[in-house]
């Protein structure tokens, strides 16, 4: 019996060593398996990303890539991707966050179920980018592009009690938030990173902090996702005050307008200038801290108008209703499309000159002036056209055979009673008057062009016509006006004639 119960005891002490060592060696286990949970509690997450909105020529890629420390970005079209390093120094340990660029056109707002989905909801932060350059269109921007996310995050299958936590963890940071300034009893704690994701902890924890209530119109569009609006190209605010006469006040009730709406959907607020390096890292700094809850100790700015920074959770109507008192000529309920307006911009366009018409009365006087120019400069050239024809012609000549172009019977009579006479002397004037027009109708008749001159046959033809015609009248008036004897006369003159006129 004694050996039995020997043996008995011996086995039941070597069970008890075998489980000891079994015990040990899932301790150990577990142990590692804790620390490399804890470890992996700490480490930066890569599943963090951010969502750009925003018209065109707002800035968007630029400001993204000065996070990355890039000088000339090259943008895209449609949606881009872009990454900005993360680093922390104190546990030796980065990451990359990365960034979803929509394009401008709403065409491509259909683009965004692969920027934000279900799976990344939760681990997303909105950035709503408008300009200071064009001040007209912030708020149209800001509404346009926030309708956009709201129809997109309805679209997506999430559950109500997702939707319901993520809306808890947004409500909860922005009622605890605390001035970094006020929180000094606990300055060491915000040295160093959170152990704790701010944008993941769990909604309302045992412990509950005492928290002040909501304003009117302060959180009523809760989306569940952290949004930042982004203001850039602050640095043109003075060129907008020198070219467009922007005063203090105008600013104050662009900042007032914008302010209101961040409270409404609980973002934060930053005006940047990539150009002049404005709270570019102030921004990027808030970004690590909300994301990935690294220290940032900066404080609210509203006093520099071109350097506005407001975090979510610190902003109050109250707060705003300071900037009321700098508003003389505007109300801060007006229309804000009635206070800061689109000015009328012209583009200079090459046209050609303009020629303005003159009254009737003026046109018609110098239509008149011309036309009585025209008549005298006419007669001018035919004279001149003529003159060479009219000087080879029988007017010009001494000779007295010249009956055929004698008007007037007395003229003619005499010119027959002295042959002679009239061969050795000149016309009397009122005679040769009287040949002349009568010469320089026929000639005009002879010599007068055409556009298409008749042929040579034809002309010829004419002028035997007209000399036959000549003769005609000649006879005719010396048979009724000269006695007998002055036949023989009038037949030597007759002779004669035809030969003077086909010279002519």
């Amino acid at each position: 019996m004694p050996s039995m119960m020997t043996e008995e005891i011996s086995g039941m002490d070597g069970y008890s060593a075998n489980d000891g060592e079994d015990d040990q060696s899932e301790n150990l286990w577990v142990d590692i398996l804790v620390d490399v949970q804890s470890s992996s509690r700490t480490k930066l997450p890569t599943s963090k990303s951010l969502l750009v909105l925003g018209e065109n020529e707002t800035g968007k890629t630029t400001l993204i890539a000065k996070m990355q420390g890039v000088d000339e970005p090259k943008k895209g079209s449609g949606l881009e991707y872009m990454y900005v390093d993360v680093k922390d120094e104190d546990r030796d340990d980065q990451t990359r966050l990365g960034a979803w660029i929509v394009d401008g056109d709403l065409y491509h707002r259909g683009l965004l179920k692969f920027a934000l989905t279900e799976q990344n909801y939760a681990h997303t932060v909105i950035l709503l980018v408008a300009t200071l350059a064009k001040p007209w269109d912030i708020m149209d921007t800001l509404q346009r592009w926030v309708e956009v996310l709201t129809t997109h995050l309805q679209r997506l299958k999430l559950s109500s009690e997702v939707r319901q936590k993520q809306q808890d963890i947004l409500l909860k940071q922005f009622q605890e938030y605390v001035e970094p300034d006020e929180a000094s009893s606990g300055a060491s704690a915000h040295l160093r990173r959170l152990s704790t994701n701010p944008q993941h902890t769990s909604a309302p924890e045992a412990v509950e902090h005492v928290v002040l209530p909501l304003g009117d119109n302060v959180l009523t569009e809760n989306l569940g996702i952290p949004v930042v609006v982004v203001l850039t190209k602050s640095d043109l605010i003075s060129t907008l005050e020198k070219d467009q006469e922007y005063k203090e006040e105008h600013w104050d009730f662009v900042q007032q307008h914008v302010r209101k709406f961040c409270l409404k959907y609980g973002a934060t607020l930053a005006y940047c200038s990539v150009k002049e390096n404005k709270n570019c890292s102030l921004l990027y700094k808030y970004l690590l801290h909300r994301i990935y809850g690294f220290p940032f100790t900066s404080t609210a700015c509203v006093v520099e108008k071109d350097s506005v920074f407001i975090p979510s959770g610190w902003d109050s109507e109250k707060k705003i209703s300071i900037l009321y008192d700098s508003m003389s000529s505007m109300k801060p309920d007006d229309q804000f499309n009635d206070v800061i307006v689109r000015p009328i911009t012209r583009k200079p366009v090459q046209r050609d000159v303009e020629v303005l018409a003159d009254e009737e009365q003026i046109f018609l006087q110098k239509l008149q002036t011309q036309l009585a120019k025209q008549p005298q400069a006419a007669a001018t050239a035919s004279s001149q056209r003529e003159s060479p024809q009219r000087a080879a012609g029988p007017v010009t000549t001494t000779k007295s055979v010249i009956s055929p172009r004698v008007p007037s019977s007395t003229s003619v009579g005499s010119a027959m009673a002295t042959p002679k006479k009239i061969e050795g002397s000149k016309l009397n004037p009122a005679t040769s008057s009287d040949t002349g027009v009568l010469a320089n109708f026929f000639n005009s008749l002879l010599s007068k062009k055409t556009v298409s001159s008749p042929p040579t046959d034809a002309r010829a033809a004419l002028s035997n016509d007209a000399a036959a015609e000549l003769n005609r009248m000649a006879q005719a008036r010396a048979t009724s006006a000269s006695p007998a004897p002055s036949n023989s006369v009038n037949e030597a003159d007759t002779s004669a004639s035809p030969s003077e006129m086909n010279n002519a």
